[in-house]
């Protein structure tokens, strides 16, 4: 009977057809969008700070896409779905749902998103400059744009506008190009009278187009230049002759130079050249071992005039002005006090803004600055989102390109911390007034200053990592100290000193200022010292740094119990980087510099260096991307590894199997014979020239036809995985495939790295 009763009840389970099948994921999908819907109506969140997200992630997107299809289909998909939620969730048909809050967050954010792609993509067609096609040693006659003094290094950075020799015949647009000036060249008797901007000068140089990055994950210095309009750069060969001196030595680049001048002599040697990057931004004198303890202790952004130098000059002048102001009754009984004050502040802001070489960082930071004086001006709070999201609109709207530098993303990821922080339940909780002793009161100010000092350190530690390859261990420690000691010492007995000086009186003011810069390269360089400072870590994903990103914006913008949710996105970065593979293989794009990671007797990992030169560029690159901070190792003499003068030879073990290395050291004659029967028993060859097609390994050739077409190589043996530089370029403007080589050639280096061409490259290829 049971079983009847079973079989009976089955019989009459009705059996779903496809429409009610599709009805059900319809109503799904309508309780999703409700609940979309009312979350954004329910959040209370500030819109503006995620516009401004939305237009930078635009922009990211276009950097990130290599080629022209591509920029064009997100522009066509963003573009088309505003379009399309318009007219679905359109209030006037009273037949559809109309969701308002789902309906303006999709229309708004994919326009917005589709104008940061556009402006970006205008920005580089406009701005960017074509680089020379080869190396050459050419005559150049032009201009003075810049003229950057770099006595540490002695030698001048002159910036001309140009016509080479072709150019000129045909009247071809002037170039902007860079030259290396050394002090040598002038025969020790100092820079000529007139040699500033505006001058005419005619030299002979050696030029370089701008370099492409070394390895993938390397500094893009020609997408660098490209947006700085920079066709190449060099050193000068021979004499300098001027032509035509500048007409006006009273601009502000001069005025910037005899500043800087004039504090070096009055502040000598290191703390000397620190106090003139303060007060003009010129640091051109800093020696490079001090550049590096700065870096290595997380000091670094001391040096760049940016927020901390910017807000620093306008709180001073604000402040002073609204005490100064305030002793005059009949003045502060007609006049609103903060709002002259501001003016006061606004005006030193700019002042120094211009002074200090208005770079992209500062003027971010001027703008910043000065919209926190207006929400003084006016009563409102000083430090909200709001301001942070004009602030970056603002200057994405003028440089876009400043999204992907290190520079903006730092800054805005330290003034983001900052407010969240700030903004939270428990710190709130912990700075309200109470009725306690004022020792307390000061021991929870500097608890403040700890807490906001590793929170700006965990903060920015993902963006170090990706552009840098190192974290600092006691970056807040030291900063604790740095800071206030910059800000309220330094900064300010420099100031004082500038200003004593018209009187003669600044000697006691620049000692003050001396002693407290020696303090804080002695932090520096304590802080370097330490076991531990810094921590080397191979290049992590783009998706890593993304997860980092979309947890941490989360956990800043969000308000309420919502924002925990952030935490689950930075979760998962933190084991994609504890994940990050360790490349076997470095492969520098001229072929001639090879790192290769192995593990010692005690299990410490190495470096192994195919030449031991004296380049501190290529051995830092390869010891960064590699994680490793040791020395490198000569390959010759590495156990097991056997060398000519010609080739080196070594056998590592991946993947459960040995892989052999077969590794070109030189340009000395191989018979070739010999040179395929090596080729035949290796996996991998390496190869500074070109290697004949009797050359067969039995996995991968990288000779100069390959290397040219794929620039700098990272390979993972053990997964066969290969990442060049080329692959991530596309059809960016800054990037350019030799014209000598054919289809047929790039045909093969697709098929040698495993990556399916795209129709687009092909067809630009043969073009």
């Amino acid at each position: 009977m049971g079983d009847d009763a079973d079989g009976f009840a089955a019989a009459e389970k009705p059996t779903l057809g496809p429409w009610q099948t599709l009805r059900g994921l319809s109503s799904r999908r309508t309780r999703l969008l409700d609940s979309v819907d009312r979350f954004l109506d329910n959040a209370g969140f500030d819109r503006a700070p995620w516009l401004a997200v939305i237009f930078a992630s635009g922009i990211v997107t276009w950097f990130v896409l290599p080629y022209a299809w591509q920029w064009c289909l997100v522009l066509a998909l963003t573009v088309g779905s505003a379009f399309a939620a318009a007219v679905i969730w359109n209030p006037d048909h009273t037949f559809y749902d109309t969701r308002v809050n789902v309906r303006l967050a999709v229309v708004v954010c994919s326009l917005v998103f589709a104008a940061g792609v556009a402006a970006i993509w205008i920005r580089s067609s406009v701005v960017g400059a074509e680089p020379i096609p080869a190396p050459q040693v050419a005559l150049l006659e032009g201009r003075i744009l810049a003229r950057e003094d770099q006595p540490a290094d002695n030698r001048l950075r002159l910036t001309l506008a140009v016509r080479l020799s072709q150019e000129a015949a045909n009247h071809g647009a002037a170039r902007m190009v860079r030259v290396n000036v050394p002090m040598a060249t002038f025969g020790g008797q100092g820079v000529p009278q007139g040699l500033s901007e505006g001058a005419v000068v005619r030299l002979r140089a050696r030029l370089m187009p701008p370099a492409s990055p070394m390895l993938p994950g390397s500094y893009d210095f020609a997408r660098a230049a490209w947006f700085k309009g920079l066709s190449a750069t060099g050193t000068i060969v021979g004499p300098l002759q001027v032509l035509r001196n500048a007409n006006d030595q009273s601009d502000i680049a001069s005025l910037q130079r005899l500043l800087s001048s004039h504090v070096r002599n009055r502040v000598e040697g290191s703390p000397g050249a620190i106090a003139a990057a303060f007060a003009s931004g010129d640091r051109g004198g800093i020696k490079e071992s001090d550049e590096l303890a700065m870096r290595d202790s997380g000091l670094t952004h001391l040096l760049s005039i940016s927020g901390l130098h910017v807000s620093a000059v306008i709180a001073a002048a604000y402040f002073v002005t609204l005490k100064l102001l305030a002793l005059w009754p009949a003045v502060a009984l007609r006049m609103r006090l903060p709002v002259a004050s501001a003016t006061i502040g606004a005006l030193a802001g700019v002042g120094y803004t211009l002074l200090t070489g208005a770079e992209v960082p500062t003027v971010r930071s001027c703008v910043a600055a000065l919209l926190v004086l207006g929400a003084l001006a006016l009563g409102r709070e000083a430090l909200s989102l709001r301001m942070v999201a004009i602030a970056a609109g603002f200057v994405l709207m003028l440089w876009p390109e400043s999204a992907i530098g290190p520079s903006f993303q730092m800054s805005f990821a330290a003034v983001l911390a900052i407010i969240a922080l700030s903004n939270s339940a428990p710190v709130r909780a912990f700075l309200t007034p109470r009725d306690e002793p004022s020792l307390m009161k000061a021991a929870r100010r500097v608890v403040m200053l700890f807490v906001t000092g590793l929170v700006i350190e965990l903060a920015l530690m993902p963006i170090v990592l990706f552009h840098f390859h190192r974290a600092g261990m006691y970056g807040a420690l030291a900063n604790v100290i740095a800071i206030p000691l910059v800000t309220f010492v330094s900064m300010p007995m420099i100031a004082v000193g500038l200003l004593l000086d018209m009187l003669g009186l600044g000697a006691p003011a620049w000692w003050l200022a001396a002693r407290s810069l020696d303090l804080l390269l002695a932090i520096a360089h304590f802080t370097a010292a330490l076991n531990g400072a810094v921590t080397l870590i191979p290049q992590i994903s783009g998706y890593t740094v993304g997860m980092f990103a979309l947890g941490g914006l989360w956990l800043a913008l969000w308000q309420g119990k919502v924002r925990i949710a952030g935490i689950m996105p930075v979760a998962l970065a933190i084991v994609m980087t504890a994940m990050t593979p360790i490349p076997d293989l470095l492969i520098a794009g001229d072929g001639k510099h090879v790192g290769i990671t192995v593990n010692g007797s005690d299990g410490s990992r190495h470096l192994l260096s195919l030449r031991d030169g004296r380049s501190t560029y290529t051995r830092d690159n390869l010891m960064e991307l590699a994680g490793v901070s040791a020395k490198p190792i000569p390959l010759a003499k590495w156990n097991g590894a056997e060398c000519s003068s010609a080739f080196c030879t070594v056998i590592i073990n991946r993947g459960a199997r040995d892989w052999v290395l077969l590794l070109g050291r030189g340009r000395s004659q191989v018979e070739e014979r010999a040179l395929a029967a090596a080729c035949a028993r290796a996996d991998v060859v390496v190869s500074e020239r070109y290697l004949p097609r009797s050359c067969r390994p039995r996995w991968l050739k990288a000779d100069k036809r390959y290397l040219r077409m794929s620039g700098g190589l990272s390979i993972n043996l053990a997964q066969k995985y290969i990442t060049t530089v080329a692959q991530s370029q596309g059809d960016h403007g800054w990037w350019r495939i030799p014209s000598d080589l054919k289809d047929r050639k790039f045909k093969e280096y697709q098929i040698a790295t495993k990556l399916k061409p795209s129709r687009a490259s092909l067809r630009k290829r043969q073009r």
